[in-house]
């Protein structure tokens, strides 16, 4: 499966800023070993149920412990008996435009 998430503590920088929380979370990602990708937005794990959930709820207690407040977006592409989708579904739509199809 696929698992897009976003985490954030509703409190924090003056300005604003969550950088430094969403480090602390992505920190956590890195150290799980699942393939991931982290952009502006989300970071997509890709891996089995039990261990992206338990990687996100891990995201979750680290800025609850500094927060008392965290934000969760998450949206999850179940599909049984697929693996490598972090790229190949990318690839998919370049080789689409790479081949005119659209």
């Amino acid at each position: 499966m696929l698992v897009a998430f976003s985490v954030a503590p509703s409190s924090g920088d003056p300005d604003g800023g969550v950088s430094e929380a969403v480090a602390r979370a992505v920190k956590v990602v890195r150290a799980s070993g699942l393939p991931h990708r982290t952009d502006a937005m989300f970071t997509t794990l890709e891996g089995e149920w039990d261990e992206c959930m338990a990687v996100v709820k891990e995201c979750v207690e680290v800025l609850a412990a500094e927060s008392p407040r965290v934000s969760l977006v998450l949206k999850a592409d179940v599909r049984p008996g697929w693996t490598g989708q972090l790229e190949a579904k990318v690839e998919r739509v370049e080789r689409h435009l790479a081949d005119g199809d659209v």
